[in-house]
């Protein structure tokens, strides 16, 4: 995978609510077009930011707690964490000028 490392429903607190830096969850499946769309572009911010912001994903199908507490209803939804909280939700594929504007203000 390269600079997105996965997280699971047993490692979801460890590596993202008490993370030092903030951190962007990418819930994805398998099945999902737009999220293996999305998923270089991920790894292009993943590489870039990785001093300021840990980039990380959760399978949906695989995780259904962590999915359901999120409050994720679509995919792919990416929630920035900050804190242990949520601090940004971006939902659907979105170009990466696009993400990293989002992002502005967090990183």
């Amino acid at each position: 995978m390269g600079a997105v490392k996965e997280v699971t429903d047993a490692s979801f607190e460890a590596e993202v609510l008490k993370s030092d830096k903030p951190v962007l969850v990418d819930f994805w499946a398998e099945w999902c077009g737009p999220c293996r769309q999305i998923a270089p572009i991920l790894e292009e911010i993943a590489a870039e930011q990785a001093d300021k912001l840990k980039v990380v994903k959760l399978n949906t199908d695989q995780n259904p707690n962590t999915t359901r507490d999120a409050g994720v209803l679509k995919i792919p939804t990416l929630n920035v964490y900050k804190n242990g909280e949520v601090v940004k939700q971006i939902i659907g594929a979105k170009p990466k000028a696009q993400l990293l504007r989002e992002l502005e203000g967090i990183i």
